[in-house]
């Protein structure tokens, strides 16, 4: 089986809409999407696309994900979230149904597939302990075996840092998808394609016209959206230096 992995969206439309298309050139047998659906400017309609596209499609529940549906049940958000985050994460609510909201919380934090000349990849958001867990190419080795520790699969996707890398610790090939939407780095919308290798990819979009998409959203923070995550992200070294900071904080 052939997959195609897709993490990170964050409700950015014109950039899943992208590329749905260059996955369909590809002809997997499964996409599976990550986590971090709807946590942004285009919520509804970008989940609803992808539900769309029926059996095909296996999902896997992200940190942002988890946020959105606690502020739809109206409980209280991680005190570690910044304020615009938390308001953005509470409009994200607000455009979903009971049902999305249900779909949602029931999605499973990691899941196993076998994939063609890989066999069995185990999928998680943010690492196989934690959804929210920061792992990024510099993520010190000693750091790395302690959080692979006890995995039985030779491969390991991750995504929650927008940033790709595909490194090898002790036999275990550890591979970050990147981020559809709210990428790091250049511009572009990132993606992963498994069977029978590991290639890491990146689909050209019209930067400008889906600016213009997310502007119009009426989502809270869409100008520094479109500026700062679609125009012009932050590049690779500014993101590992601030993740790096976080990481060491909480360790």
């Amino acid at each position: 089986m052939k997959i195609a992995a897709i993490y990170d969206i964050h409700g950015n439309l014109p950039a899943l809409e992208s590329v749905l298309k260059e996955i369909d050139q590809a002809q997997p047998d499964l996409i599976l999407v990550g986590g971090d659906i709807v946590s942004g400017p285009m919520p509804r309609a970008t989940l609803e696309c992808l539900l769309a596209l029926g059996d095909k499609v296996r999902f896997i529940r992200g940190n942002a994900d988890r946020e959105v549906v606690a502020a739809f049940d109206g409980l209280p958000l991680d005190p570690k979230l910044p304020e615009e985050v938390r308001e953005g994460t509470i409009w994200t609510a607000k455009q979903l149904e009971r049902s999305h909201r249900d779909f949602l919380a029931e999605l499973p934090e990691q899941m196993i597939l076998g994939v063609d000349g890989l066999l069995d990849v185990l999928f998680c958001h943010g690492s196989p302990r934690s959804d929210e867990e920061i792992i990024t190419s510099v993520t010190p080795e000693a750091r790395l075996r302690e959080i692979l520790a006890g995995v039985k699969q030779n491969i390991v996707v991750c995504g929650h840092t927008h940033m790709q890398f595909d490194l090898s610790i002790d036999g275990v090939q550890l591979v970050n998808a990147g981020s559809v939407g709210m990428p790091y780095g250049e511009a572009g919308a990132y993606w992963l394609l498994l069977g029978p290798e590991v290639m890491l990819r990146r689909t050209f979009y019209d930067l400008e016209q889906a600016a213009e998409r997310i502007r119009s959203s009426g989502y809270p923070l869409a100008q520094d959206f479109a500026d700062n995550n679609v125009l012009k992200p932050p590049t690779e070294a500014e993101a590992i230096e601030v993740f790096e900071r976080m990481a060491a904080q909480r360790s």
